[in-house]
């Protein structure tokens, strides 16, 4: 395995507590990928605390870490690389509190011998369990030398985003907040921006004048699984639209930022949603899949929709010629069983 040159990445030790650590987006993405950073040496050293409702021992974490790589990770591990990894892994379930996790913290952090150490809380939770997650955080003292990351959705609507917020400023400060969106760190997504602003054919016609709509289509291939008591209230919209799809909108959509950094790229991604239309209610489809309400968790009169479809309006020079250029679709797959 290609070592990570020495100088790149973190210069601290970190201990990472995972949020949600049992959860679908730790399975799939988050565990795979911190095994992947730590094998390459792009972390100097790590001890990675999950945390999740499940009361289970830190040696089931491990055992569930494990199968996680073998079912997910694009990259085979040695036997010495996973047990190495192993060693870094601790659990704390939910019902510990605040005192459990500051132990575990202290623990992993005195392992260091002596070194600094930083803090990483990674909250892959749904929105109606962050701010337990952030006072949990408080209580435990595990604010200072920490960052905390946001996983979406952020909030269910304006109102719930904008109390989530100041709430979330009531233990961190704005510095140490980070919200993100998973989907952007896929390389088709990435690779949005060099195929427009770093390719001479398709630049000068990608406007009005040339392309009549652009359609967004992201027909899911995994069931709902685990992630259906969550996704009851949640719903397509919520999930996918107003997080994963509008942002790769934007990146269809932005003018060319004066840097290829955070901010130049937010300020243009932060204009095209400031010139989008109204969405009509008219050009908005909703449904579900035969037997979603037959899906434990689910309400019998749900109108949760697991399928959405709709137009976007952009008013801006680029865009305003065209009635409806941006189309978006999302869907979940019938279950196998259904």
């Amino acid at each position: 395995m290609t070592k990570i040159p020495s100088g790149v990445g973190p210069k601290y030790p970190h201990v990472i507590t995972l949020f949600g650590a049992t959860g679908d987006l730790s399975r799939r993405k988050l565990l795979p990928g911190l095994f992947r950073l730590a094998s390459l040496g792009f972390i100097p050293g790590c001890r990675i605390i999950g945390v999740s409702l499940e009361d289970m021992t830190p040696d089931a974490f491990r055992e569930f870490g494990r199968e996680a790589l073998k079912a997910f990770s694009a990259h085979k591990s040695t036997e010495e690389a996973w047990t190495a990894f192993a060693a870094n892994l601790d659990y704390v379930p939910i019902s510990g509190g605040a005192a459990a996790l500051k132990s575990a913290v202290a623990r992993a952090e005195t392992s260091f011998d002596g070194a600094e150490v930083r803090r990483l809380h990674y909250l892959s939770v749904p929105p109606g369990a962050a701010l337990s997650a952030v006072h949990t955080l408080g209580e435990a003292a595990l604010v200072d030398r920490a960052r905390i990351v946001m996983e979406k959705p952020f909030g269910l609507d304006l109102e719930s985003a904008v109390s989530l917020n100041a709430r979330l400023h009531e233990v961190f400060d704005e510095a140490q907040i980070f919200r993100i969106d998973h989907f952007l760190g896929k390389e088709p997504a990435q690779n949005i921006l060099a195929f427009r602003f770093g390719n001479g054919l398709f630049e000068p016609i990608w406007n009005r004048n040339f392309i009549d709509h652009v359609q967004i289509d992201v027909p899911e291939t995994l069931d709902l699984g685990k992630r259906i008591a969550f996704y009851e209230k949640t719903g397509a919209y919520r999930d996918m639209v107003v997080t994963h799809l509008f942002q790769i909108l934007a990146f269809m959509a932005m003018e060319p930022p004066t840097a290829l950094e955070p901010a130049s790229i937010s300020e243009e991604k932060n204009k095209v949603f400031r010139s989008l239309l109204p969405i009509k209610p008219a050009e908005v489809v909703r449904g579900q899949y035969i037997g979603y309400r037959d899906e434990a968790c689910v309400e019998r009169e749900s109108d949760t929709e697991t399928f959405i479809a709709l137009k976007c309006s952009i008013d801006n020079w680029r865009w305003e010629m065209v009635s409806a250029p941006f189309i978006m679709n999302f869907i979940f797959p019938v279950p196998l069983a259904s």
